[in-house]
């Protein structure tokens, strides 16, 4: 797989955006979002990470004519069956009030403060003429209640990764970044471009 030039970002979260603009940056490549192009959201009909990141990125792919790259993502909480996983933004409704989502974890939870729980993150790459490539990065660590820290977004404040006290919602961008969900998935895709 090769990648250059212009590649579709295919999403219109903000945050998830500048995640993945900045893991790309070493690549020179000029990376645009769905957003920023008006490309519709597909509607997620999938039932796993990977199946909604490639409908994503071959969406986005049709749609512009260019390669796209897609992440599905989201928390799976242990105690809950591994909810809220791929509804994980829907949990936070139209508004994307996650604050709202993250009571609605705790509030499932019952009466278990602490529990197990992991970030997935599932990137596709899509491009004319290739067959569409998937990677799958997991971090493992705890949700906790209330939610603690104003950075990141989404479910960061409520979740502490392995060997960490602090919750991504309370480090800093830099310090986050590497050790997130996202990020593991783009070691396997940075060295599928290798």
């Amino acid at each position: 797989m090769k990648l250059s030039g212009r590649l579709v970002l295919a999403s219109h979260n903000r945050g998830k955006v500048r995640e993945i603009q900045e893991l790309l940056a070493p690549f020179g490549l000029d990376v645009v979002s769905a957003g920023e192009l008006g490309l519709p959201e597909p509607e997620e009909t999938e039932d796993t990470f990977i199946g909604n990141a490639v409908l994503k990125a071959e969406a986005a792919m049709r749609a512009s004519g260019l390669p796209a790259l897609a992440d599905d993502s989201g928390l799976a909480v242990d105690a809950l069956g591994g909810a809220p996983g791929i509804y994980s933004a829907r949990w936070a409704g139209e508004s994307k009030d996650f604050a709202a989502a993250m009571a609605r974890v705790h509030r499932e939870m019952g009466a278990g403060a602490v529990t197990s729980a992991r970030f997935v993150s599932a990137l596709a790459v899509a491009a004319p003429g290739e067959e569409t490539r998937v990677f799958e990065g997991i971090v493992e660590g705890d949700v906790t209640w209330p939610p603690r820290g104003d950075k990141g977004f989404g479910y960061d404040p409520m979740f502490v990764p392995k060997g960490e006290t602090r919750t991504f919602g309370e480090m800093t961008h830099e310090e986050k970044l590497p050790m997130t969900h996202r990020a593991r998935a783009f070691e396997q895709l940075v060295a599928a471009l290798r």
